[in-house]
This record gives structure tokens, sequence and C-alpha cells, in this order.
């Protein structure tokens, strides 16, 4: 399927959020995640079932300044 992933198209055969993270290898407990402009929980993430063309954005903290 192909999504929208942070403003990029991607194509990916995950199916739910958590599988589309483990898929791009992010990882930690303070990624921000949201679907076609909806937050996701990380408790959500497993049960966020994904459609072709949707929208996730995903967000980590940055050091620095």
């Amino acid at each position: 399927m192909t999504y929208i992933v942070n403003g990029e198209a991607l194509e990916s055969g995950a199916t739910t959020l958590s599988d589309l993270l483990l898929a791009l290898e992010y990882e930690g407990e303070w990624l921000a995640t949201a679907l076609n402009g909806e937050l996701v929980h990380r408790q959500d993430r497993g049960a966020c079932r994904l459609s072709e063309g949707d929208r996730i954005e995903i967000l980590s903290p940055m050091q620095g300044g």
C-alpha cells in the first residue's frame, strides 16, 4: 500500500501504525504520531489499522538548539 509519511509517498506492507513504525525503525516512547490529522496515542498504535493513501505524521524529539 502507499501511504504519505511526513509528506512523502511511501510503499509499505505494514497494516497497522505500530507495524509501520517498526518497518521504518522508529523507536522510543517519545514519538508523537498522527493519522489523517488525528493524534494516535502510543498504546493505540497496534490497533490503528492503515488504509491506502493514509497520511501519517511521525515526530521525534531532536537534540540541540
